[in-house]
């Protein structure tokens, strides 16, 4: 029977299964690819190593990249954590005051648009450690998907709605924490899910500037050394385990979206068709 690729998949555990299955299938036929590329043409493992090569890598380079790995989820989590308190914090004061948010909001966009490979070398002179720079380069590129998709959800609560709460009294604070504050929780985790992954490019980008070595670095050092070193087997392996790192935290930030939305908005209610 002929599958119709304009359709969605099926619902129910069938839809669960092939939404699974796909992309896996995908990627087993890309790495079986991969593997006879390099075995028919000999690529040496010092250009471009063979799939068998990586996963032998991964193995015995695994407390080494396990270490570093550490590394870069502390300052990832940490820079997130910050990012989510003063993001949501800052929003919800730009969102009771117009003026607050003219003054800050503009150095704001500033922060963001500078490329932080460019302003990283000044972290590096200011910051006490070599650790607290990274961690404040990281931040920077989380802190503003946080602030602005919740202004932007604290500005389209509906307004016939506002109304309703003024005219039955209301305070500011009754009314943002029980309109504005929901109505903006979609917005939110779409900020949230954003800059989970864009602190751990942070994260590894700052180390990258910073030229970090040593038993307390993360994974981008260990990219560098496997390069220069012309280790790419490890480079390769360190490579996968970030891009699952990535993934990781991806899901789980959807995760936490579908769980706190999916009783209630449109984007997360299953339908039958």
């Amino acid at each position: 029977m002929p599958v119709d690729l304009a359709r969605p998949p099926p619902g129910g555990l069938a839809g669960r299964l092939l939404r699974f299955s796909v992309p896996v299938v995908m990627l087993v036929i890309l790495v079986v690819f991969w593997q006879i590329y390099v075995t028919v043409n000999e690529v040496p493992h010092y250009i471009l190593p063979s799939p068998e090569r990586v996963a032998q890598a991964f193995v015995e380079d695994w407390p080494i990249l396990l270490g570093a790995l550490w590394v870069t989820l502390k300052i990832t989590f940490t820079a997130l954590a910050i990012a989510l308190v003063g993001g949501v914090a800052l929003a919800i004061l730009m969102a009771q005051s117009k003026w607050i948010e003219l003054a800050l909001y503009p150095y704001a966009v500033i922060l963001q648009v500078t490329p932080i490979v460019a302003i990283a070398p000044l972290i590096l002179i200011y910051a006490p450690t070599t650790q607290s720079a990274i961690l404040i380069c990281a931040w920077i590129v989380a802190f503003f998907p946080i602030l602005s998709n919740t202004t932007q959800g604290l500005r389209s609560t509906d307004h016939n709605l506002l109304n309703l709460y003024e005219l039955y009294g209301a305070s500011r604070w009754q009314t943002l924490y029980y309109l504005q504050l929901p109505s903006a929780l979609p917005y939110f985790l779409a900020g949230l899910k954003i800059a989970g992954g864009l602190a751990l490019i942070a994260a590894v980008v700052a180390e990258f500037a910073a030229g970090t070595a040593g038993a307390g670095s993360g994974l981008a050092f260990r990219l560098l050394e496997s390069q220069y070193r012309l280790n790419i087997p490890r480079l390769f392996a360190a490579l996968v385990l970030l891009s699952l790192t990535g993934v990781v935290i991806f899901a789980c930030t959807s995760m936490v979206s579908h769980l706190l939305l999916r009783k209630w908005h449109e984007s997360a209610i299953r339908r039958e068709n």
